[in-house]
């Protein structure tokens, strides 16, 4: 038996980082961890290492973001993972110059008005998204955890900065409805945080939306870290670059993930 947090994320829009090279921001199928961990950070009010104005608080802000990325466990079922859409997207930002003269903008805001409109750059990519993923995630205190999983709830239920799934522009759709329980592994744990759980509780609000004979087609799939307690036996073994090792420097380590699809391969 083990205690868990569990707790929905679903909205329009999602966006799970991957390594993105040139002018493309790829999506993953399925969220990141550091995208979860990022959440929880934003949640419990951790600030970025660097938007630190003095080497003290940024060593401290990275230790913390560290001691997060350390202290828990993840396990993901991904009910489902939504359609993909790509947007051409423009954006305009300053030359953040070299050396002692690089320049740190802690916001958008700052981006656009600290420097002359001459000095502002125009840059071209395409973003990738997720459109209506609903996932189930469940966390687990390792040994060293920096925070009870109560705290983390309470975090979540009234967090000090905004949560998005993955970019700002995917806000939450949904309350996350964080909760604590004990069970005998990941699976039975998430067992009552579903697809066809969140349709019933909204049937009430959208009376004509009747989605059932399309969930009876979702098909969801189990992930889990490799320190999981569970009776799944993993069908795919995937290794993901979403362990966050500096958030002040953005690296991320190699990830072991196992998978199992949940009722047998759709």
């Amino acid at each position: 038996m083990r205690d868990y947090l569990v707790f929905q994320l679903y909205g329009p829009l999602a966006a799970w980082g991957d390594i993105a090279v040139g002018e493309t921001r790829p999506s993953a199928l399925t969220p990141t961890k550091s995208a979860i961990l990022g959440l929880v950070a934003a949640a419990l009010g951790l600030r970025r290492p660097d938007t630190a104005d003095n080497e003290s608080d940024r060593q401290a802000w990275e230790d913390a973001h560290a001691a997060l990325a350390d202290g828990y466990g993840l396990a993901v079922k991904v009910e489902y993972p939504g359609l993909p859409l790509s947007d051409y997207h423009t954006a305009q930002v300053p030359s953040s110059g070299k050396g002692k003269n690089r320049m740190v903008f802690p916001t958008r805001r700052d981006e656009l008005t600290r420097v002359a409109r001459h000095d502002l750059n125009t840059i071209l990519s395409r973003r990738e998204y997720r459109q209506d993923a609903f996932c189930a995630v469940a966390l687990w205190a390792r040994v060293g955890a920096p925070h009870e999983l109560n705290a983390l709830r309470d975090g979540l239920l009234a967090p000090v900065f905004p949560l998005y799934l993955g970019r700002k522009s995917c806000p939450l759709a949904l309350p996350l409805a964080p909760r604590g329980l004990r069970a005998p592994n990941v699976e039975t744990a998430l067992a009552g945080v579903s697809l066809a759980a969140m349709a019933d509780s909204l049937e009430g609000f959208w009376k004509e939306w009747r989605p059932h004979a399309w969930l009876r087609e979702v098909h969801p799939v189990m992930l889990w870290d490799i320190d999981a307690q569970t009776a799944l036996d993993a069908q795919e073994s995937h290794s993901r670059r979403d362990q966050p090792t500096s958030r002040r420097r953005w690296q991320f380590a190699v990830r072991t993930e196992h998978r199992a699809h949940l009722g047998g391969r759709p």
